[in-house]
């Protein structure tokens, strides 16, 4: 499986760095309309991803809607380093398939850890699809997960 061809590239995904305001991350959420979102550190590195309960924990947890009380607070107190695992860019088939049946999405990274892009389940069904000769009828190439 080549995975370079196949994902979504980092410059077309939508990502939050650790140091973001959480107020910034609930903004791209919804603007974007995803559930999660990688997360990265000052150089580039994967260190997991928020999704809308991590927000949502937060929320209640502070007590309050107003977006001006999330402006102090960062993505990285609320980043969770064990959801949707990386695999490397040389990750084999196997690999691939394993980690897409729990993740909408998965995070392909260097063997520095640096966010190349994402794998979507949708990108992988199309290949497999096209790998067993069913007709998909065509293939978008957008970051929705």
């Amino acid at each position: 499986m080549n995975i370079a061809k196949i994902m979504i590239p980092k410059v077309l995904t939508a990502f939050l760095h650790e140091e973001s305001s959480v107020r910034r991350g609930m903004e791209l959420m919804r603007r974007q309309g995803y559930t999660a979102i990688p997360v990265l550190d000052a150089g580039g590195k994967y260190v997991g991803t928020v999704n809308e309960g991590d927000f949502l924990r937060l929320l209640v947890s502070v007590g309050s809607t107003d977006p001006r009380d999330y402006e102090l607070k960062q993505i990285k107190d609320i980043v969770r380093h064990d959801f949707c695992p990386p695999l490397g860019i040389d990750a084999d088939e196997a690999d691939v398939i394993t980690a897409i049946m729990s993740q909408n999405f998965v995070p392909i990274v260097d063997v520095r850890g640096i966010l190349c892009g994402i794998l979507t389940r949708r990108a992988v069904i199309a290949y497999l699809a096209e790998k067993a000769g069913v007709a998909t009828g065509g293939e978008e190439k957008t970051a929705s997960f």
